[in-house]
Order: C-alpha cells, then sequence, then structure tokens
C-alpha cells in the first residue's frame, strides 16, 4: 500500500476487472487524486465488440469523465429510432434531433472501442496503473483493509488496498467468493440472444439509426453503429441451440429478417455471437471493503442499453462516494447508501423496463 496523503482517510483503491466499468471507475478516481491499481486476468483489453448504446445518464458521466468527445469522434449519435413490423411498415418512432448539440442524446460506439478510449486516457494519469495476466484466486479483509490472492504467470501473490471494487463482470470472481458460486438472485432468460455485426445497405429501405423488429418468430433489432456502413442485427433463437446450430441456421434467418431477403452474397457478416440472457441482481454491492459494480452486481437483457447505462451510473456514483469518504467529506456509511440506491434503481427501473423491452418485441 501507498503512503496515505495528509489529511486523507485511506491510501488507495484496488479494482478487479479491466473492461469499461473497471477502467472508467479507474480513470474518475485518478482524476480525483486517488491512488488506484486495475488487474485482469486477461492479457490485454477485450477485443469483442459487445454493447453500442450509451442512454443519456451515460452519456453525462462519460463527458464528465472527459472521454465522450473521443467517443463521439469515433462513433455516432443515434438521432431517430422506431419499431416496425416485419415486412418494414414503421408503428411508432422517435426523434430527438431537436436535442443535438445537448448531452441528452443516445450515443453509439461498440464497447471494446470505448475501453480503449478510457485506456488511453487512464495511462495519463500518474495516480493510475493497469496490471494484465493477473488471476485473482481468493479474496479477503480485515478491519483496516482487503486482500486479493493473484497468480501471475510469474508468481502467486497478495495485493492489498483499502478498498477492492469488483468490475469483473458477469462471472465476477469477487462476486463469488463474497457470496457463493451459485448465489445471484433472478433468472435466466429462455431464449437465447444472436448478435452480428452486418454490413448491408439498411439505408436504401428507410431504416433509421435504430430500428426494433416486432414479431412473435422473428423479432430482433437493427442498429446503425459507425459511419460506414456497418450495423448491429440482434435476433431471438430457440433456447438450447448450440453455437454451431446458431450459425447454421443464420443465413435462413438473415433472409427472413433483414430488409430485401438478402441471401449471404448481399451482405457481409462481420461477426456473431450468441448469449444467453440473464436478469439477476446480487444481494449487495457492498460487503465491507468489497464493493461491486456493473456486470459483476447486475445482469440484464440488452434492448434499451439499460445494463450499460445502469453500470457506467454505477461507477460514477461510487467514484464519488469514494472520492467524499478519501477528502473527510463523508463515512463509510455513504457505501451502504450506494449499494441501496443503485440496487432499488435496478429493481424499479432497470429490470421491470427492460423485460417490457424484450417482451414489446415478440409481442
Amino acid at each position: 500500500m501507498t503512503a496515505a496523503d495528509p489529511g486523507r482517510s485511506f491510501k488507495n483503491v484496488l479494482i478487479v476487472g479491466a473492461g469499461p466499468a473497471g477502467l472508467l471507475l479507474a480513470l474518475f478516481l485518478a482524476k480525483m487524486g486517488i491512488q488506484t491499481h486495475v488487474i485482469d486476468s486477461a492479457e490485454t483489453l477485450d477485443d469483442q465488440p459487445r454493447a453500442i448504446h450509451y442512454g443519456t445518464a451515460a452519456v453525462h458521466e462519460l463527458a464528465r469523465a472527459g472521454v465522450l468527445d473521443d467517443i463521439q469522434a469515433e462513433g455516432l449519435i443515434c438521432r431517430n429510432f422506431c419499431w416496425r413490423k416485419l415486412d418494414g411498415e414503421v408503428i411508432a418512432g422517435l426523434d430527438s434531433t431537436l436535442l443535438d448539440g445537448t448531452l441528452d442524446q443516445v450515443t453509439c460506439l461498440p464497447l471494446n472501442q470505448v475501453s480503449k478510449i478510457v485506456m488511453k486516457h487512464i495511462l495519463e494519469q500518474p495516480t493510475a496503473r493497469v496490471s494484465w495476466g493477473h488471476n485473482v484466486t481468493d479474496i479477503g479483509q480485515t478491519d483496516e483493509e482487503a486482500w486479493v490472492e493473484v497468480e501471475t504467470c510469474k508468481e502467486t501473490k497478495r495485493l492489498t488496498a483499502d478498498y477492492i471494487v469488483g468490475c469483473d463482470g458477469a462471472r465476477s470472481i469477487v462476486r463469488r467468493k463474497l457470496f457463493g458460486v451459485d448465489d445471484f438472485p433472478g433468472h435466466t432468460l429462455e431464449e437465447q440472444i444472436v448478435a452480428t455485426n452486418t454490413y448491408y445497405d439498411f439505408d436504401k429501405y428507410g431504416y433509421q439509426d435504430s430500428n426494433s423488429i416486432i414479431h412473435p418468430e422473428h423479432w430482433h433489432m437493427a442498429a446503425r453503429i459507425s459511419n460506414d456502413g456497418l450495423w448491429r442485427v440482434s435476433y431471438g433463437e430457440l433456447a438450447g441451440l448450440s453455437r454451431g446450430d446458431v450459425i447454421a441456421r443464420q443465413p435462413e434467418k438473415s433472409m427472413r429478417i433483414l430488409p430485401g431477403s438478402p441471401s449471404p452474397g448481399q451482405y457481409q457478416l462481420v461477426n456473431i455471437s450468441p448469449y444467453r440472457v440473464h436478469q439477476r441482481l446480487a444481494r449487495s454491492m457492498r460487503v465491507g471493503r468489497f464493493l461491486l459494480t456493473a456486470d459483476a452486481a447486475h445482469l440484464c437483457n440488452p434492448f434499451g442499453g439499460l445494463g450499460l447505462t445502469g453500470g457506467i451510473v454505477d461507477v460514477a456514483g461510487l467514484s464519488d462516494r469514494l472520492s467524499g469518504i478519501y477528502d473527510g467529506n463523508a463515512d463509510e456509511s455513504i457505501l451502504d447508501e450506494y449499494s441501496r440506491i443503485r440496487r432499488e434503481k435496478y429493481l424499479s427501473m432497470v429490470n421491470p423496463i427492460s423485460l417490457e423491452n424484450i417482451g414489446r418485441l415478440h409481442s
């Protein structure tokens, strides 16, 4: 542990997980002058595209972190949204062009690109560092500090900090060590989601920036994710299919859901990723000196971008609370409030609204 600055109530924070949540938390804390160390079991940033949309609450926090301009320079602002029937008929829509020039528009950029941008900013902070190839095997705490046991390619060692934050995703080792391997209350949805990145001329068919297609079988979402014609197409598939089955069914599925019913030679499939969808919330987001954020704490389906937006708001709120303690303006009870408020927002907003969003698609 580093020496405490005079007048500061703690010394440092250790973050487990160098995904977007962990990196963004590190950036917030480092800019507040707090010594921050991020560790991850991987050897480099995750390059999977994953989530793409940042709601207005997240946009405000990305601006506060100083990364929004870079994100919008590489990505785009979603200015219109609609719900359609499978034949393309528009049922309803939203136009946000009146909000141009404000922070109240949805921003779009694949999460892996956002992580690279945040990492670039972290490297400019003297109070932050990132260590790769650090696999957490155990955790613990005393009244004075928290610790993790980690394995690297060279050694096994113990890292200590005043607070340790689990930002290590849906399969969080921190959460599992705190509550048990199978203790993540909630449920898994029956359907699985298949996310694809596809080059196709949706503009030819009058598609807007984000399109939700309602159908009992062929429900899906098609959203523009770059300025060069790349779209995210996410659709529902039968439960129980293997990855091989999903890939084998993709050409027929794309012919049914894409406007114009194209054959494989008429679009370019960049990648395809099937995954199960969960609605889950940890019993608490604080256990003593350990804290949880984002996917390590809660999960929801991707429709509406509430999981990603909620995770960003988690880390922003947690950074403010840790800063309040660090500066002597608050005591540790404010961390219990962090857990209470963020769990309440999941239960009252993220969970029910995200379930309504996916249910609407196949209604």
